[in-house]
């Protein structure tokens, strides 16, 4: 490709195009990106001619992607993603990190374990510009835009890149008033009792458990829970009120535990350890900010206990 050629790639039209097809319509690309109608329509024109195809069939009522159209959004966005990184890795190189870290948690990890480290490492980089959102709900890292995901426990969708980052235990914990009318003395038992289940979780529930002496022992929870939930929150509220066993987070349950509101069953016997992973898109090229968040949360958590909670 000649450099005549390669002038022809105007990152600005590029984004403006990413911006329609994203927002759905010329309006909207104009309003987000601070530009009249006009200014954005005439880009687009320009664009399909020094590409030489039609990248949009339009009509009154929507806009639709031609097989031209599909590519150029899919290259274009990694193409976007790549330049916007180079810029990050130049500026960072001459004075620390800047532009914006997007990032997303679960709200009960964000809130009690990611944000207090978050803010730290906002502080050592005073130019990096934080966004932060927390759903009970795994976002579209590619669609949503977002730099970096933590996520807890197994991952599932190979579209993206996944770095452990440190471990945390899992505990069957129950409360007091559900205990007393449903005593659990063994992992039969356990696996007969009322389960409250994160809908997260495939049913049913079956796990390898360790006691002290380290023999495993195979628990399956068959039994229907009458109730589901959406968030480790909920989960924890339920089994507060003694509405059945709930599996959760040490870190999330250890000041219930301390205060007596909720039980330990059966601590001789261990659940495997769950991983706390920094979840990226799959791209060639990984931002200098998103790398140098990794680091800085595998120097907090150790890439093992995370003192005192995890």
């Amino acid at each position: 490709m000649t450099v005549k050629e390669l002038a022809m790639l105007n990152l600005q039209r590029m984004s403006l195009f990413i911006a329609v097809v994203d927002s759905g319509s010329f309006t909207a690309a104009a309003a987000a990106s601070g530009q009249t109608k006009a200014v954005v329509s005439f880009n687009i024109r320009q664009l399909e001619k020094e590409l030489g195809v039609t990248l949009l069939l339009r009509s009154t009522r929507r806009l639709t992607l031609t097989d031209a159209g599909v590519l150029f959004y899919q290259k274009g966005v990694n193409l976007l993603n790549a330049a916007k990184n180079l810029q990050d890795e130049v500026r960072a190189s001459h004075s620390g990190l800047g532009g914006e870290l997007r990032i997303t948690t679960t709200p009960e990890f964000g809130e009690q374990v990611v944000i207090p480290v978050l803010a730290q490492f906002s502080q050592r980089h005073p130019d990096l510009r934080i966004r932060h959102m927390s759903s009970s709900h795994h976002a579209d890292l590619i669609a949503e835009r977002f730099d970096v995901a933590i996520r807890l426990g197994s991952l599932a969708d190979s579209r993206y890149r996944a770095a452990l980052i440190s471990r945390f235990t899992i505990l069957p914990v129950a409360a007091p008033q559900w205990l007393a009318r449903h005593p659990v003395s063994s992992l039969e038992s356990l696996a007969q009792a009322e389960w409250i289940i994160h809908e997260r979780l495939p049913t049913p529930l079956r796990w390898t458990v360790t006691n002290n002496h380290g023999q495993h022992s195979r628990l399956e929870i068959s039994k229907a829970g009458k109730i589901s939930v959406d968030s480790a929150r909920s989960l924890m509220a339920f089994a507060l009120a003694g509405s059945g066993v709930a599996l959760l987070p040490q870190w999330l349950v250890n000041t219930a535990l301390e205060n007596g509101t909720l039980i330990h069953l059966l601590p001789d016997y261990h659940f495997p350890r769950q991983g706390i992973y920094a979840v990226y898109p799959d791209a060639r090229h990984v931002s200098t900010k998103v790398r140098a968040f990794i680091d800085f949360l595998r120097s907090q958590w150790d890439c093992g206990e995370h003192a005192p909670s995890l």
